[in-house]
This record gives C-alpha cells, sequence and structure tokens, in this order.
C-alpha cells in the first residue's frame, strides 16, 4: 500500500510539472523591452513579485559593463510575456575589491533622492582617492556628494536617472564637483534601490495630446454653422493669439 502511495504521489509532482508553462521576461520601456529570459508557472498570478536578475552586458552586448547586476520585479502578466519593472542594481564583489587598494582612502555615501518623475531611489556612491586624506576632507566629499545626486535626480527622470548610472556619467558629474576638494580617481555608483515607484510620464503625457486634438473638431463645427464671414473670423483670431503667448511660460516652467 504504501508503495503505491508514494507512485501515486510522484505522479501528482510529474503532473504540476507538465501543467506549468513557460513565460517570457520582458525589460521595462527604459531598456526598450528587450527579452531577459522565460520563467515557468502554472498560473500567471504567481509571477507577481519574482525577482530576475541580468548584467548590463547580457542588454547591451558591452563587455566592459559586465560588472553591473540589474535587477527587474515583475510587476504585470500580458498573454505570454511577464512585464518588469527596475527595482536596483548592484556591483560584483571582486569588481569592488579591486578598486580599494592600500593607501588610498574610499569614501562611502547612502543617500535618499527623488527623480522627477516622483521615485523615490536610495543610491549609495563611493569615491576612491588615489592617496590618504583627512577626515575633515572626506565630510566635505561626502557633502559634495549628497548635494550632486539630489540636484541630478531632481532634473531627470527614473528612465534618465538609471541610464546616467549605468553609463557612468553620474560618477563623471561626482568627480567633477569633488575636484576642488581632493582630485578622485575613481568614482562609482556601487549600488540603488527603489524605495517608491512614482508616477510614469507617457500616462500623464497622452491626456495632454488627446486635449488639443478634441479642440480641433469643435472649432470648425461652430464656423461651420453660421453662413456669414465674419463670425468665423473672429473665433479664429483669438485661439491663434493666445496659443503663442501660453506656450513660452509653460516652458520656462519644465525648465
Amino acid at each position: 500500500m504504501a508503495e503505491k502511495k508514494s507512485r501515486a504521489a510522484a505522479r501528482k509532482i510529474k503532473d504540476k510539472w507538465k501543467a506549468k508553462v513557460w513565460y517570457n521576461l520582458l525589460a521595462p520601456e527604459m531598456f526598450n523591452k528587450q527579452a531577459l529570459g522565460e520563467t515557468p508557472t502554472d498560473e500567471p498570478g504567481k509571477l507577481v513579485g519574482r525577482i530576475t536578475e541580468v548584467t548590463v552586458q547580457d542588454l547591451t552586448g558591452d563587455f566592459s559593463k559586465m560588472h553591473i547586476k540589474l535587477a527587474f520585479r515583475v510587476n504585470h502578466v500580458q498573454g505570454q510575456d511577464a512585464l518588469t519593472q527596475f527595482v536596483g542594481h548592484d556591483m560584483t564583489s571582486d569588481y569592488i575589491r579591486r578598486l580599494t587598494r592600500r593607501k588610498r582612502t574610499r569614501t562611502d555615501l547612502t543617500v535618499d533622492v527623488v527623480t522627477k518623475d516622483g521615485w523615490n531611489v536610495r543610491v549609495k556612491p563611493m569615491a576612491i582617492t588615489d592617496r590618504r586624506i583627512q577626515t575633515a576632507k572626506q565630510r566635505v566629499i561626502r557633502t559634495i556628494m549628497t548635494k550632486t545626486v539630489t540636484d541630478v535626480a531632481a532634473k531627470q527622470s527614473i528612465g534618465e536617472f538609471v541610464k546616467g548610472i549605468i553609463s557612468g556619467d553620474l560618477a563623471k558629474t561626482i568627480a567633477l564637483a569633488c575636484k576642488p576638494i581632493h582630485p578622485v580617481s575613481r568614482v562609482e555608483v556601487r549600488k540603488s534601490e527603489v524605495w517608491a515607484v512614482g508616477e510614469i510620464a507617457p500616462p500623464s503625457e497622452a491626456p495632454a495630446v488627446a486635449a488639443p486634438a478634441a479642440e480641433a473638431p469643435v472649432a470648425p463645427e461652430p464656423a461651420a454653422e453660421p453662413g456669414p464671414a465674419p463670425e468665423p473670423e473672429k473665433p479664429e483670431p483669438a485661439p491663434e493669439e493666445l496659443a503663442p503667448e501660453e506656450l513660452p511660460p509653460e516652458d520656462d516652467e519644465d525648465f
């Protein structure tokens, strides 16, 4: 009897595995929805919350970025595709150890920033000098790093901010800001974590584009109804004069 039960249990396990379906993991829009891999499941709802890691080399093919690991979490399932969102990045421990050597000073920092589109991100940059420096200089360098990262994040969206971290543009900006205090030989953003997801830019822009499209058809309708020519001529210059006056202040506010 015991053997029959064990065989039946084994069959059930095999049946569960055969019932699973493979789903494609896709990167978010900031990475052009590239394929990250595949994952199996018997229910699509179980995919939500799964985290996968890929190196930048796997996404871009750049061998020099193989030490950077990106983390994505599944947040939505659409058909056979599992859509993900960026949740952070990290660097391999061996790469960080190679940067830290004797007779050098490593200055670490942890700062929470908010991007232009409302994403809360914890960033952990580090600066390495070619010689040992005093603690007072380290404090000043930390202050400069905090201000630089906060200002850059406030002016960029989450996609631009993440691309700046991966490409090294943020590290170059930090190095230039710290140069007057002491020359920094290397700056790296060794880790980042997304604490809160903010609003996405595309949905906010969609209604803005739809509004003028709705106003365009409404304008010709009243112009076609009145027969006399003077009546349609009056409403036409009104919107034309208002449009150029309203556009400049909106651009200034964005900048």
